[in-house]
Parts: structure tokens; sequence; C-alpha cells
């Protein structure tokens, strides 16, 4: 019994210069691709980090949208925890951007909104250095997508409002203040988190 035992723990046991199978389990997180080279869908993001959720959210203050929409943006965990550690996103993040219908009275709710159950539409911001820095990826299936062409509007509100890395960290209240501390908010882009001045007294 006792040999056995022994036998049992020395192949239990990491080996030196390997890393433990625990440090490594998750590093297949981040983006995959096809043959073709479009990007797969991440089968189970709503297991990833879920970093904020919008309703209505407009970049236009004209727009009045004739139904209310949630947006929700999960982060693969280990971009999550790098950005914990740098205030920033390291190559292989990819953020996905949920939308739901916003519903009305059901069941025993009587004001405001919950999301329908069924997805209304699906974004994915990745970067990936290897093909170029961030690209942003709509699907119109939960298989695979293209990317969005780098004329599309995207890349340039991004560049232009984006305050970390070209990516909208203002509306993700966890990680806002660590990118304050770590000093990683672009020069640029304190304007627009500067409070409004106050209206002069007449």
């Amino acid at each position: 019994m006792l040999p056995s035992l022994l036998l049992l723990l020395l192949f239990a046991a990491p080996h030196p210069g390997k890393e433990p199978a625990a440090k490594t389990a998750d590093a297949g997180d981040g983006p995959t691709y096809t043959e073709s080279g479009e990007l797969r869908l991440p089968e189970k993001y709503r297991e990833w980090i879920f970093l904020t959720s919008g309703i209505d959210m407009s970049y236009s203050s004209t727009a009045d949208p004739a139904h209310s929409v949630f947006d929700n943006v999960f982060v693969n965990p280990n971009a999550y925890r790098s950005f914990l550690s740098t205030g920033t996103w390291p190559d292989k993040t990819v953020m996905v951007l949920e939308t739901r219908a916003a519903e009305g009275a059901a069941s025993i709710n009587k004001r405001g909104h919950t999301q329908s159950p069924g997805i209304t539409g699906l974004e994915v911001h990745v970067k990936d250095n290897s093909k170029g820095g961030w690209a942003f990826y709509g699907f119109s299936n939960p298989v695979s997508a293209a990317p969005f062409p780098r004329t599309a509007p995207c890349y340039t509100c991004h560049q232009q409002h984006g305050i970390v890395d070209t990516t909208f960290v203002q509306f993700y209240p966890t990680l806002l203040g660590i990118a304050k501390e770590k000093k990683t908010i672009s020069p640029e882009m304190l304007k627009e988190l500067a409070p409004p001045a106050p209206a002069e007294a007449k």
C-alpha cells in the first residue's frame, strides 16, 4: 500500500520547471478563429466577468429609440485580471456587448424594466496584436463573424472617446477607479471625465 501511495503522489506532484495545471486552466479564454479567419463567438461568455449594463445608451443627443434596449458587457477573465494589475488591456482581450430588449410589466413587476429572454444583438471587441490590434465583430449568427472594415465608424468613435486603450472604461464603474489609480487614462480623455463647470451667477 505504501509504495503505491508514494508512486501516486510522485506522479500527481507538479514537475520542476512546469506550470501547475491550475495556473493554465483558463489560458484558452482568448479569441479563436475559423480556418477562414472569422472570429468564433465565445460560447461561455456569460460565465465571464460582467462589467456593466446600460439602458438606451446613445452617442447622439437626438436619438430617440422606438424600443428601450439593455446593453450588457462581459470580458474574458484573463484580461480582467490583467487590468486589475496594470490598468489597461492585454493582448487577447475579448469584450462582448450583448443587447436585450427592455420589457415592462411581467409577473410581479409593475414598473421599470426587465431584460428580454432573447438576445437582440451581439458585438465583440477583440485586441489581437497578431491581427493588427483592436477589431470589431458583429454576429448575425451564433457561430462566427468577419471583422468590421477599418472604415466603420466604431473604430473612429473608440479612438476619439475611449479613455483607456480606445475602450470605454468610463462606463465600467468597477474599473474606472483602477484606471485613475494606475494613471492609464489617455490625457486627452481626462477632459471628458471632468465635471461640468458651474454656471456663473447672474
